[in-house]
């Protein structure tokens, strides 16, 4: 068979429009789902880009929040610090302490717990300078105590002829600051000789003994000697 006679029965040609409608329908076909996939595509890249910028501004939030966290950490640390190198003082009462919730500003996350310092340490040595002023205010009110003792003395004439009345006056006649003189008597000796027992209160910052015994022994034209006896404190 020739190839003119194979072509003539060939109808491949003839039918070339269907096979052309085949292919349209063939290529329309796949290019539809392909269409649609990259679509698809594109709309995921643009859902993923969203969710990125969201997270981007979420951390930076929260970045944020945890700068502000650690700005009042630090803030807390460093009165904690002053607090423990300050010397002791009145704590401050728990109640007085005051939480203003307003309409929940961001004001209320910088409440001072611990109040002013500088302002309690002030009033606290105003108060101790009044506490010791009114001491020392009610103390020099008191009177001061005067130191006193109890003396006795034996007063010895020169004999039995000395006037023992006349010799009391004379010890009576001493006079000073701080001296008192009480009660008296005769005590027999020996011999028709009587003493003159006699006792005063002195104080002891001005009036000693010594100077009893000097003045008493000035009457030398009565008074022998003058002995101590008996000393008290009072």
């Amino acid at each position: 068979m020739s190839a003119v006679q194979c072509l003539a029965e060939e109808n491949i040609w003839f039918e070339k429009p269907h096979y052309d409608e085949a292919e349209r329908r063939f290529y329309e076909g796949a290019n539809g789902p392909c269409t649609h996939s990259q679509s698809s595509s594109a709309s995921g890249d643009q859902d993923l880009v969203a969710r990125v910028k969201s997270l981007e501004l979420e951390n930076q939030g929260m970045q944020k929040v945890v700068e502000d966290l650690r700005a009042a950490l630090l803030k807390l640390e460093s009165r904690v610090q002053v607090l423990e190198r300050s010397p002791a003082a009145p704590v401050p009462c728990a109640n007085s302490v005051k939480v203003e919730n307003g309409g929940g500003d961001e004001e209320d996350d910088d409440i001072d717990l611990f109040g002013s310092d500088e302002e309690e340490d002030a009033e606290a040595e105003k108060l101790k300078e009044e506490r010791i002023a009114a001491y020392a205010a009610k103390k020099s009110k008191k009177p001061a105590l005067i130191a006193k003792s109890s003396i006795l003395l034996d007063v010895k004439p020169w004999d039995d002829e000395t006037d023992m009345a006349k010799l009391e006056e004379c010890v009576r006649s001493v006079v000073a600051d701080g001296l008192l003189w009480g009660q008296s008597k005769l005590v027999p000796v020996g011999y028709g000789i009587k003493k003159l027992q006699i006792g005063c209160v002195v104080e002891d910052d001005k009036v000693g003994t010594d100077l009893l015994e000097e003045e008493i022994t000035k009457f030398e034209d009565y008074v022998q000697s003058v002995d101590v006896a008996a000393f008290n404190k009072i």
